[in-house]
């Protein structure tokens, strides 16, 4: 896939199948798709019905590259490796991201090659974050900056919407109801606070993708650099 395409994996970090997490998701996609067309390939994927064990730090992933443990991880994290772009949507769960999408993010960071001759490899992926839960005040910036530390640690790009609905990412609450389409009602009726949730996410889709082809447009334009200064090598990869 060349610098002019690029490939979008949103992934729903939510334990449950069609929710809340998955609405807000649905309208970033959307908000890509509706940007930039043809030139992006989005494939999303649900945690719902998955399995994610622990990493348990045995070290064999350094040695040899994958991990031990056979799971849903090597599908998910080979979406991942070949992104260009990531967009997680998640509930909030103790005022921090569900314990699935956890358990992938550490087998993630350790099997991922990310850190070599001392420094962290830039992998130049575009991250963005959604998050909602059941109040106003639940969590969903501890959730969200919980994805932006992942994506520095990654050498990713974290990537937000547009303020004022979104300064780090995007945010939403179902006025404590429980129901899994509550956000899509609260939407569908009118709901000023739903309004801002969907724009938020919309506009973080949109900024994320665009970013992304800009970073892989930059990268053809200028891989003699890259190469010469090393640490580029997933991001040099992901042009050809």
């Amino acid at each position: 896939m060349s610098s002019e395409r690029l490939r979008l994996a949103a992934i729903c970090g939510s334990p449950r199948k069609g929710g809340n997490s998955a609405f807000l998701l649905e309208q970033a996609v959307r908000a890509a798709e509706e940007s930039l067309g043809d030139r992006v390939h989005a494939t999303s994927y649900s945690l719902a019905g998955k399995s994610f064990a622990p990493c348990d730090a045995c070290g064999r992933c350094a040695k040899l590259g994958d991990c031990r443990i056979e799971d849903d991880f090597q599908e998910l994290r080979t979406l991942w490796m070949d992104a260009d772009a990531v967009i997680y949507s998640v509930p909030v769960y103790h005022y921090y991201i569900p314990g699935q999408l956890k358990c992938f993010i550490d087998r993630l960071g350790n099997s991922a090659d990310s850190y070599r001759g001392g420094r962290i490899l830039k992998s130049l992926k575009v991250i963005g974050a959604i998050a909602q839960g059941a109040h106003l005040f639940s969590g969903q910036e501890h959730a969200i900056a919980e994805l932006v530390h992942h994506a520095l640690s990654m050498g990713c790009v974290p990537m937000s919407g547009d303020c004022w609905e979104s300064y780090v990412g995007a945010g939403g609450w179902t006025r404590a109801s429980a129901r899994r389409d509550s956000l899509k009602k609260l939407y569908a009726d009118g709901d000023e606070d739903a309004r801002v949730a969907v724009q938020a996410a919309a506009t973080l889709g949109r900024r994320v993708a665009q970013v992304a082809l800009l970073l892989k447009a930059g990268g053809s334009q200028h891989r003699q650099l890259l190469e010469a200064d090393g640490g580029y090598e997933d991001f040099l990869e992901r042009l050809r």
